[in-house]
């Protein structure tokens, strides 16, 4: 009863007992009974502070966290349920009890079981298997030796760098600094930014190719002259495309990322969604661009080719901003991404040599613009930015109410 008691309380509980022999000397595991009962030693060893919090991102995010010990089923219970992992409803298996359960048996009661006691590493490499097998990516933590089978099976390793075995850091994919748990969830958000940032990049660079491909085409169709010259597309891509793209990647991860779901391990990263936003966005960038080339012919072709490429540059640049995450830029800060402002100042200071220094003009086939033509370049680049943050907006502020 004690032992139990101990246990529920998330104890972790040793039984001392003796047998005294006088004078044998070849004491073997046949000797082991008959002990005397001493009593009970219950000791405590809480998990960080920390750990709940943990528990409750990874939950959040739409991973199921599940321990697996060598303790008592009774003692892990009670920690799993002071943690977080545990919760009513949920089961718990013991290393006795898996043995007379089948894979499949044990396949459909997986999503129910929170804690494993008393397990074996061949238990571990079972249970790391059938959640695969369910298709699900699985990561496992560990710091013994007999861990280590398990650590190399699971998708992600995750061994121990202070108390972990050398034998587990090798099998690991990766290995704590701190032996802390919550450092997993921190490096979920870091990698979920990672990917976000990648492919907020990615709409960049096709939105603002699009727009461009678009405003081409156009004027293939309709008979006009090309409204880009191959040295003014090279400017472009070279210059004030690559700065506002390497600033987007550089974006700070947003808390928020923890709160969605897993993305699914076949997943394309230009999903339907992405596919419509990058159309929409290239469309209506496209539309200022020609609409400026439509300005600029009436004074010439030549005025008409840097009308639109000045559009769809400082376009572009603007457009950085609308790529630094789902959120409008007053929600995520102007100032929280100071590579995008340093990015958008030097492709400003770019198109303005361009645009303004003399010498370079024949080069670039520029021609020299009035102040009411650059006002209405600034207009038509801004437009699109300026609909997409309305929306933004919109979407956001309806959505969080």
């Amino acid at each position: 009863h004690m032992n139990v008691f101990y246990s529920e309380r998330g104890m972790r509980v040793l039984c001392f007992a003796k047998r005294e022999f006088r004078n044998k000397t070849d004491i073997n595991e046949n000797d082991e009974n008959k002990y005397t009962f001493i009593g009970l030693c219950a000791m405590t060893d809480p998990p960080r502070e920390e750990s709940k919090a943990a528990v409750t991102d990874c939950i959040s995010a739409g991973i199921k966290p599940v321990m697996i010990t060598g303790d008592h089923k009774m003692t892990a219970i009670a920690v799993a349920r002071e943690v977080g992992i545990f919760k009513d409803g949920d089961l718990a298996l013991d290393g006795a009890e898996l043995e007379m359960i089948s894979d499949s048996g044990l396949s459909e009661m997986l999503p129910k079981v929170s804690v494993y006691a008393r397990v074996s590493p061949a238990h571990k490499i079972r249970i790391v298997t059938l959640w695969q097998e369910l298709g699900h990516i699985v990561a496992m933590t560990g710091d013994g030796v007999n861990d280590a089978p398990a650590l190399k099976k699971a998708d992600v390793g995750v061994a121990m760098g202070i108390t972990g075995t050398e034998v587990s850091k090798d099998a690991a994919s990766m290995v704590l600094a701190d032996d802390n748990f919550a450092t997993i969830v921190k490096s979920v958000a870091s990698g979920r930014s990672i990917y976000t940032n990648i492919k907020n990049s990615i709409m960049f660079l096709l939105t603002g190719n699009l727009a461009g491909i678009i405003a081409v085409l156009y004027c293939v169709i309709m008979g006009l002259s090309a409204p880009f010259t191959a040295v003014q597309l090279l400017f472009i891509n070279l210059l004030t495309d690559s700065l506002p793209a390497i600033a987007i990647s550089m974006e700070k991860p947003d808390r928020n990322l923890l709160n969605e779901k897993p993305r699914g391990i076949n997943d394309s990263i230009l999903d339907k969604k992405m596919i419509i936003n990058t159309s929409f966005i290239g469309i209506l960038i496209s539309i200022s661009t020609i609409a400026a080339y439509y300005i600029g012919l009436e004074h010439g072709a030549e005025t008409a080719g840097t009308m639109a490429f000045s559009a769809l540059c400082l376009g572009r640049l603007f457009h950085c901003f609308n790529c630094r995450g789902s959120k409008p830029i007053n929600v995520l800060g102007f100032g929280s991404n100071p590579f995008s402002i340093v990015a958008f100042a030097a492709g400003v200071c770019f198109l303005s040599a361009v645009l303004f220094f003399t010498p370079i003009h024949d080069l670039f086939s520029i021609s020299l613009l009035g102040p009411s033509m650059i006002v209405e370049i600034i207009f038509f680049a801004v437009l699109p930015t300026v609909i997409i943050q309305i929306y933004k907006n919109i979407r956001y502020f309806l959505g969080n109410r």
